[in-house]
């Protein structure tokens, strides 16, 4: 199944159709039974997906000869809070993951303030 879907999207991409190729490459679809669970990052990207859903599943049901086969989209919107980061919130991350920064710091006489 996931050797027709690649197959199916390289096509795409072929064609043109790069939006759709990179939805369909976003991530692994997983099969359970004879329904596809694919997972997409937000409603925009599963309306155009569904708009080429159809076409996708006739070539995977001609294929894989199994016209028993769904595909449910899921969306996934793990919203991530990024924040702005001063100098100070910088320095103390390098810290954590090198505390020899210090040193670093202190040899060339840098300043956080400047």
């Amino acid at each position: 199944m996931l050797l027709q879907w690649t197959n199916y999207a390289k096509r795409l991409g072929d064609k043109g159709f790069r939006i759709m190729e990179s939805l369909l490459l976003i991530n692994d679809p997983v099969l359970n039974g004879t329904t596809i669970n694919i997972e997409l990052p937000n409603e925009g990207s599963k309306l155009d997906f569904e708009k080429e859903m159809n076409a996708l599943l006739g070539h995977l049901r001609g294929h894989l000869h199994n016209h028993n086969i769904n595909i449910e989209v899921i969306v996934n919107e793990n919203v991530s809070i990024k924040k702005a980061l001063n100098d100070q919130d910088r320095y103390n991350r390098l810290h954590e993951i090198n505390p020899n920064i210090d040193l670093l710091r202190t040899t060339f006489g840098l300043d956080l303030n400047a």
